[in-house]
């Protein structure tokens, strides 16, 4: 039985990423393509579903034995330019996965409760509220919380289904690839809503969360186990899918009722169902898929800004940012085309996520492909040609709908089509070039350096400077300011014969989200930097005849907070920070650390200057 245990302390990635597959923005692409296409799309989904399955596989594999998530990967493997772009392609994603998270919520609370639509989408926008809650308790309550806002989605559409007169002939005639006049635009927003770019780079961040024994057989088990939590998570949101979509044909479709918007759906399976208890479970369920997105879609915004651009911020103010892009388009299109709207700009945003996905999707397959990279876990041949055939399907369909959609305004424009040439072929056909170069140029270069200070120049820097409590402690964050701080814990500690205890706080995604539980490439990056330098300044101490007893603590979180209780629990009696001066937007958006320190303590706290260059 330990393997089910292991099994089940592995368990939870998926279903985080899984949600994704179940937000506002299927349901409306599923409604669409039911109430439209009767269940003739239903092999869209399924051809969708093990997609994603191969996909988040690939992404799983890839944060357990690199220890990196994609977007450091990318960061690492790829020119500064090249990852900017990436960056800014799956922030188009996020938002308009947010977009779709917005206006469902917005939705399902109108339909609940009567709120008007626009202050449905402001209300969302005090979701960052929950976030934090939900965030002090931990990771793995929030994927519990997640399970519950999954199984509640699950259990409202066992009863649509119970309440429609589904033809389950049809249901089966679905599965045959059948691609009816009109639905290309439907089915590729359905591919969309389901193999989202932004999970990938969310998946390979989330299995980092696990205790790997970082051995071979460790690695491969764990593996395993993520293929595992990945299928039954994925194949509960293809339930959920095709629940949708079945519910649609049966009330709509088999009616010839073409279903233009979310409220109409809601309306008239009161109409079609005879019963009250339908367009309830519809609206809860639809509250319960977007704010279930919300979180994991603003944890993917951390981990994709770190990675590319190594900026930390705190998860409301990431919450806000994205929202806030989010909220935006919603309310104007409410305001100038009205309710109608928000069903096709739900539809257009999972458009927008299937253009994004050859981004995402090629830097994934090429790495996971790479012996350099992945060694004895790089992807079996057959593994590297069904992702590339996906690859290929994607773009395929994808510059299918451009070129159409290009046509279709070049027509509009009349006099001014040269317009639309002169702005959107260089665009695309930038976006093509960047897409083959990463295809051909495969994964080369030499790794980017994560840390800009030399750990040996810091400790040099601090020896050399000499000048003249039982245990003192020296908080690093890994900056030029660090050789300040350890040279002046050292004089302290010679002239008072005291020990050392230097201290670190990983305050990344990984550390906020996970804890102690971390173990992505950060968190070992900077347990490995701090013993490095403990290591050094013991050699370097010993070897002047005056050694220092040093020891290393690191903590995980919120910087104030985790070294305020390290100071306690290391029975640390003189703590020294660095100072880096005062600058109020970045204070604002990162924190200021000294002051909750020195709020937080009863013990002496010293802010030192870096040292003169």
């Amino acid at each position: 039985m330990a393997w089910l245990w292991r099994l089940i302390a592995f368990a939870g990635p998926g279903y985080m990423v899984s949600v994704g597959y179940m937000d506002p923005g299927n349901w409306a692409t599923d409604i669409a393509g039911g109430s439209r296409y009767g269940y003739a799309l239903l092999w869209v989904l399924v051809m969708s579903n093990l997609m994603a399955i191969l996909l988040q596989t690939l992404g799983a594999r890839l944060g357990i034995v690199t220890g990196r998530d994609l977007a450091q990967a990318c960061r690492e493997s790829y020119p500064r330019w090249i990852g900017d772009i990436l960056w800014v392609l799956i922030e188009i994603a996020i938002a308009a996965t947010d977009l779709a998270e917005v206006l469902g919520t917005a939705i399902g609370l109108n339909l609940l409760f009567g709120l008007n639509l626009i202050v449905g989408v402001i209300i969302t926008g005090f979701d960052a509220l929950l976030l934090l809650v939900i965030q002090h308790y931990g990771i793995r309550k929030m994927e519990a919380f997640i399970l519950l806002l999954i199984s509640g989605i699950g259990m409202c559409f066992v009863v649509e289904i119970f309440l429609s007169h589904v033809d389950w002939g049809g249901v089966a005639g679905g599965f045959v690839p059948i691609l009816p006049d009109g639905a290309l635009y439907v089915a590729i927003g359905i591919i969309g809503a389901t193999v989202m770019p932004h999970n990938l780079y969310l998946h390979s961040a989330l299995v980092q969360s696990r205790a790997v024994e970082r051995t071979e057989d460790g690695m491969r088990q764990a593996c395993r186990f993520n293929l595992v939590d990945s299928v039954v998570a994925l194949n509960g949101a293809f339930f959920v899918n095709a629940a949708i979509l079945v519910v649609s044909a049966a009330a709509f479709w088999s009616h010839g009722i073409a279903v233009t918007e979310i409220q109409q759906a809601h309306s008239l399976l009161d109409h079609m169902l005879g019963s009250t208890l339908a367009p309830v479970a519809f609206a809860l369920a639809l509250v319960f898929a977007g704010q279930s997105s919300t979180l994991t879609g603003t944890l993917a915004g951390q981990i994709v800004m770190e990675g590319f651009l190594h900026i930390k911020l705190r998860p409301w103010v990431r919450r806000f940012i994205t929202r806030a892009i989010a909220i935006i388009p919603a309310v104007a299109v409410i305001i100038a085309i009205g309710d109608a709207g928000t069903y096709q700009l739900l539809i257009l945003s999972q458009v927008i996520l299937s253009l994004q996905l050859p981004f995402a999707i090629v830097p994934l397959l090429t790495f996971t492909n790479d012996p350099r990279k992945m060694g004895a876990f790089t992807s079996p041949a057959w593994v590297q040609v069904a992702g590339w055939v996906v690859a290929a399907l994607i773009i395929g369909l994808n510059m299918k709908l451009v070129s159409d959609a290009l046509s279709g305004w070049y027509a509009a424009a009349g006099a001014w089509g040269w317009l639309v040439i002169l702005i959107a072929i260089p665009i695309v056909g930038g976006l093509l070039g960047i897409l083959a170069w990463m295809i051909v140029r495969g994964v080369r270069g030499r790794p980017a350096a994560r840390r800009p200070v030399p750990v040996g120049e810091v400790v040099r820097k601090a020896l050399a400077a000499r000048t003249s409590y039982r245990r003192i402690g020296l908080a690093l964050d890994f900056s030029d300011s660090d050789a300040a701080v350890i040279k002046e814990g050292v004089d302290l500690a010679r002239s008072r014969k005291a020990d050392i205890v230097l201290i670190h706080v990983v305050e990344g995604a990984g550390g906020q989200w996970y804890g102690s539980d971390a173990d992505d490439q950060e968190a070992r990056e900077d347990r490995a930097y701090l013993d490095e330098i403990a290591g050094l300044i013991r050699s370097a101490t010993a070897a002047s005849g005056e050694p220092v007893n040093v020891e290393a603590a690191i903590g995980y979180g919120n910087p104030p907070k985790e070294l305020t209780r390290m100071v306690a629990e290391h029975d640390i009696s003189l703590l020294i920070v660095g100072k880096h001066g005062h600058k109020f937007l970045a204070d604002m958006v990162r924190g200021q650390t000294i002051p909750g320190v020195r709020h937080g303590v009863d013990i002496p706290l010293v802010a030192v200057p870096p040292l003169a260059k």
